[in-house]
Order: C-alpha cells, then sequence, then structure tokens
C-alpha cells in the first residue's frame, strides 16, 4: 500500500479514513477538496485539477482522497491501492448535518483555506441519490482494475474500524 485512493459518498468518511490511514502508514495525504476550493467557495477549474493530481500521483507514495469523477480515472489507475467507502446514504447524511452543526462558521481541517461548512439540498441530495447515481459506475471501473489493484470495500463504520486495526497489526508485527 504505497499509493492509495479513497473513494466514496459525501459523508463516507473518506477524510477520517485517509488522516488515520496516513498517520498509521506514515504518508502524505492530499484532501481533493483542500487542494480545489478556494477562499469563498471557489472552485479550481478541471484543467488546474487534472495537471495537480498528475503531478501528485507521480509521488514514490501517497494518500488521495476524494471523489471528482471527471479526474478519478488519473488516481485510479496510478493507485497500488483503491478504497471505496461504500457506506449507506443514511449514515452519510447523518454525518454531513453532524459536520455542519460541528464546524459551522468555520473551515473544517480537509477543506479548501476561507471555505466555511455549509450545507446544500442540492448537496444532500446528490449524497442521497449517490447509491443510484454513482455507486454503480463505480463498483464497474473498480471491477475492471480489480486484477492488476488491491480494491478494498469497506460498507459500514465498523469495517473501516477493523480495517484500520488490521493494518495497525500488521504493521506492529513487522517490527
Amino acid at each position: 500500500m504505497n499509493k492509495i485512493a479513497i473513494i466514496g459518498s459525501g459523508g463516507s468518511g473518506k477524510s477520517t479514513l485517509s488522516r488515520e490511514l496516513g498517520e498509521i502508514l506514515d504518508k502524505q495525504v492530499y484532501h481533493l477538496d483542500a487542494l480545489f476550493w478556494k477562499p469563498g467557495w471557489v472552485g479550481v477549474p478541471r484543467e488546474k485539477q487534472t495537471s495537480v493530481q498528475q503531478e501528485l500521483v507521480e509521488q514514490e507514495s501517497w494518500i488521495i482522497d476524494g471523489n471528482y469523477g471527471g479526474t478519478m480515472e488519473i488516481r485510479l489507475h496510478k493507485a497500488d491501492t483503491i478504497i471505496f467507502l461504500d457506506i449507506s446514504r443514511a449514515i452519510c447524511t447523518y454525518r454531513i448535518i453532524k459536520r455542519w452543526i460541528q464546524y459551522r462558521n468555520k473551515t473544517r481541517p480537509d477543506m479548501g483555506e476561507g471555505c466555511e461548512e455549509r450545507i446544500s439540498l442540492e448537496f444532500l441530495q446528490w449524497v442521497w441519490k449517490y447509491p443510484s447515481t454513482k455507486r454503480p459506475i463505480i463498483l464497474e471501473k473498480l471491477n475492471s482494475l480489480s486484477n492488476e489493484k488491491e480494491v478494498i470495500i469497506l460498507t459500514s463504520p465498523k469495517e473501516v474500524r477493523q480495517f484500520l486495526e488490521r493494518i495497525k497489526t500488521s504493521i506492529f508485527q513487522k517490527t
């Protein structure tokens, strides 16, 4: 696990998993939201997203979290490990509302500076529809890459915790 792409719906826990995995594996973590949103929620153009990611994926090791479907192929093809957080929409929606309350009028640590936490009906609808609109496409991509990459699909917070514990245990046993 040298080059790790973490994908999943909003609220699935991508940033938290990335941060924890980065600490365990001592790898640099890149949160795409922090890179691609400028103060006041001004988005970075797709060309810039592409060039930034092409540079990042050439590094020796990394953890990159984020969806950004238009540039996802860049990460998936360079990753040796792909983690898909296939968490239920009810949990994702709950987490989005919870973090909105927690970070209200503040910027989350994994977000671009000057992007105070916000919530919108459009984003909540995107998350709610994710299992029927985005998930099938992602599963198809992952299936096509499963022979050449390690593909890990975690479907619950409990599975995420167990995964992290297995990683910690395997590192502890190697030392």
